[in-house]
């Protein structure tokens, strides 16, 4: 995922916390557009120090993140989007050649 890409929200369900904590937060099926990816954190959810990839969005301005000392805007994980997907993806014909290894008798399947 990309600043300025389209995506669309695939999971909206926040536990209490996150609810209180939060100014706005996203709708499933709803498409909003990447401000910002940055390496995030899971604490404020599981208290935890592991990575995540997160996400601010054009549509959606929160407060600071209580737990970060630099007070970033708290964020959302990139597992709750997908991008959206402008252009259907192209269909390859049955029997076409595919990719690399054609001039060696290979196909792909």
């Amino acid at each position: 995922m990309i600043k300025g890409q389209q995506v669309v929200c695939i999971n909206d369900t926040f536990n209490d916390f996150v609810k209180a904590v939060y100014k706005e937060l996203p709708v499933k099926g709803k498409t909003y557009t990447i401000r910002e990816v940055f390496l995030g954190r899971e604490k404020i959810v599981k208290g935890g120090d592991s990575a995540t990839v997160g996400l601010l969005l054009v549509e959606l301005v929160n407060p600071p993140d209580p737990f970060h000392v630099g007070k970033q805007e708290l964020g959302f994980s990139s597992e709750r989007f997908a991008p959206l997907e402008e252009l259907p993806p192209e269909e390859v014909a049955v029997g076409e050649e595919i990719g690399a290894g054609v001039e060696s008798g290979y196909w792909a399947n």
